[in-house]
C-alpha cells in the first residue's frame, strides 16, 4: 500500500513539474468548468420555468420522451465541452513532452482541428452515459433491495470498464487523429498491451486529490467558523465563497495534472519513452499486469 502511494506521489510530482513549466495548461480545465456552468444555466433555467420536469415526473409519455431527448442533448453538449478542453490540454502537454514549448493557442488549435471527431466521440460517450445512468436509476428505484444492490454494482462495473477502455482516447485523437470508434479501439488495445488492467496509479492520484480537497475543506471550514463568530451571517457568506474558490481551484489543478499524466502514459505506450520529466519505471509500474 505504502509503495503504491509512494509511486503515485512520484507521478504527482512529475506531472507537477510540467505544470510549473506550463502554467497556462490550467486555462483548459478552467474553460471546461465555465463552459459546463454556462450550458447548465442555458438548459435548466428555461426547462424549469417551462414545467417540463414536473410533467415528466407525473408520468406523461410525451413529456418523458422530451425529457430523454433534452437529457441526451445536455449530455452531448457537456461531453463535447469537456472533451474539447481535454483534447486541448493533452495536445499542449504532448508538445511539452516532445521537447516543445506549448501555448494556449497551440492547445486550442489542436482541439479545433479535431472538432468533428470530438463531436463524434462526445455522441458515443453521451449515449453510453445515458444508458449507464438509466441502469443505475432503475436499480435505485427497485423495490427489491437485492435487485437494487446488484443493479448498482453491475452499473458500477460497466462504468469502470468503459473508463478503462476509453482511458487513452483523447491522446489517440490528439496524436493519431483517427475517428472516435477507432480511437476507442486503439485506447483499449494500448492499455491492455502495455499495462494490463490495474489503474493503480490513477487511483493513487485520485487519493492524493481527495487529500488536498479534504485539507482545503477543513482549513476553509475552520476559517468560516471563526468568521461567523466575528461577523455573523456575512462571515458565513464569505466562508462559502472561499470554499467554492478553494475547492474549485484544487479541482482545476488536478484536472490539469490528470491531462499531463494521461499524455505521458500514451507517449510511453506508443514510443517507450515519456520525456525527461517522467521516470520510465513510474509509468511501467503504474499499470502492472497481474
Amino acid at each position: 500500500m505504502f509503495r503504491t502511494f509512494g509511486r503515485s506521489w512520484q507521478l504527482f510530482k512529475a506531472s507537477l513539474a510540467i505544470l510549473r513549466q506550463d502554467k497556462e495548461l490550467l486555462v483548459f480545465p478552467l474553460i471546461s468548468a465555465l463552459g459546463l456552468i454556462v450550458v447548465s444555466i442555458l438548459f435548466f433555467i428555461p426547462l424549469a420555468a417551462s414545467g417540463i420536469f414536473n410533467s415528466a415526473s407525473n408520468g406523461g409519455t410525451g413529456s418523458q420522451i422530451i425529457s430523454v431527448v433534452v437529457g441526451f442533448l445536455f449530455y452531448w453538449i457537456t461531453y463535447t465541452v469537456v472533451i474539447f478542453s481535454q483534447t486541448a490540454l493533452v495536445g499542449a502537454a504532448m508538445i511539452r513532452l516532445n521537447g516543445g514549448d506549448p501555448t494556449v493557442k497551440d492547445g486550442f488549435r489542436i482541439a479545433s482541428e479535431r472538432l468533428g471527431k470530438i463531436i463524434g466521440y462526445a455522441s458515443i460517450a453521451a449515449t453510453v452515459g445515458m444508458i449507464l445512468n438509466a441502469i443505475q436509476n432503475s436499480a435505485r428505484s427497485s423495490d427489491n433491495i437485492v435487485v437494487s444492490i446488484i443493479g448498482q454494482i453491475f452499473a458500477g462495473i460497466l462504468n469502470m470498464a468503459w473508463n478503462l477502455i476509453t482511458f487513452l482516447v483523447v491522446p489517440v485523437l490528439v496524436v493519431e487523429n483517427v475517428g472516435p470508434i477507432e480511437a476507442i479501439k486503439r485506447s483499449g488495445s494500448y492499455l491492455k498491451k502495455t499495462w494490463g488492467e490495474n489503474l493503480v496509479a490513477t487511483a493513487g492520484m485520485g487519493f492524493i486529490s481527495f487529500l488536498f480537497m479534504l485539507a482545503g475543506f477543513l482549513v476553509v471550514g475552520a476559517l468560516t467558523f471563526l468568521l461567523s463568530n466575528i461577523m455573523g451571517g456575512a462571515g458565513v457568506v464569505i466562508g462559502m465563497v472561499l470554499m467554492v474558490a478553494v475547492l474549485g481551484t484544487i479541482g482545476l489543478f488536478f484536472s490539469a495534472l490528470g491531462g499531463i499524466f494521461q499524455a505521458a502514459l500514451y507517449k510511453y505506450a506508443t514510443e517507450g519513452t515519456t520525456g525527461d520529466q517522467f521516470e520510465p519505471s513510474l509509468i511501467t509500474e503504474a499499470f502492472a499486469t497481474k
